[in-house]
């Protein structure tokens, strides 16, 4: 029995366009030239079950960093007709606070999380103002109160979620980085996060300016190119490009939620 075909999409939920190619790019050629970030969260969507990858930030997260909200992730998700308080599985790339802000919108979700992830964010590493930058305290205490909920599934490395969809550790940007391999109608694709936030960063071998490995995030860069059929299913976390290179989910949703497979 051949395994299935999963449909991929990537909503778009704010925006920060007031920013420069050396926050984006590491060691920059222009670095004062504008480049704006964008801000996702995505859909694996398969014959009888819906994964949610990661949680967007809410308002007040969107507030305290300066950043526009142009919907809250759970009104994204409404796009696509689905409910974020009925969603089963929440797959966590890492807890940055853009990624686990939103976890109070998936009341009925376990979540999926790498040991190494939960680890750092609350270990010694966040006495580290550097490190904790990207980390909002109570993304992690929510987590914890997740954990004694029985609402976490843990994962050491690479696993299985379903015949045709994968977990990678990937590591780099955060110590518990993870991406999500998916089967499509255009082969095996990867929905890269922070792994690479840029095609640009995969594509010119200079990462993100924001790491807790650099070494890491050069061997994650590689290891998403053997994971995906080709260097054009790798797709990347905040590139606005995503909605350029790829169709919009319906007619109406043209710049807010792109088809990805």
């Amino acid at each position: 029995m051949s395994e299935p075909l999963y449909e991929l999409y990537a909503i778009r939920y704010g925006r920060q366009a007031e920013r420069c190619r050396r926050e984006n790019v590491l060691n920059a050629d222009r670095p004062d030239e504008r480049m704006p970030i964008d801000y996702f969260i995505w859909v694996v969507k398969g014959p009888d079950h819906v994964w949610v990858l990661d949680t967007g930030f809410v308002p007040a997260a969107a507030r305290k960093r300066k950043r526009q909200l142009d919907v809250t992730p759970d009104e994204g998700l409404a796009r696509l007709g689905i409910d974020a308080a009925a969603v089963e599985d929440v797959i966590l790339t890492h807890v940055h606070w853009d990624h686990a802000g939103g976890q109070d919108l998936f009341p009925a979700a376990k979540f999926h999380i790498q040991d190494s992830e939960l680890s750092y964010a609350s270990g010694r590493c966040m006495c580290d103002a550097d490190l904790n930058l990207g980390f909002e305290p109570g993304d992690i205490t929510g987590l914890i109160e997740k954990l004694f909920a029985r609402r976490l599934v843990f994962h050491d490395g690479d696993a299985t979620l379903a015949p045709g969809l994968t977990l990678h550790r990937i590591g780099g940007h955060t110590a518990g980085m993870m991406v999500v391999r998916a089967r499509t109608r255009r082969g095996w694709m990867v929905l890269a996060s922070d792994a690479t936030h840029f095609y640009e960063n995969i594509e010119t071998d200079r990462p993100f300016p924001y790491f807790c490995d650099l070494r890491g995030v050069y061997a994650g860069f590689r290891r998403l190119r053997e994971l995906a059929d080709d260097p054009a299913l790798i797709i990347p976390g905040h590139d606005p490009l995503v909605l350029e290179r790829h169709p919009p989910a319906r007619p109406d949703l043209v710049g807010l939620v792109a088809r990805l497979d």
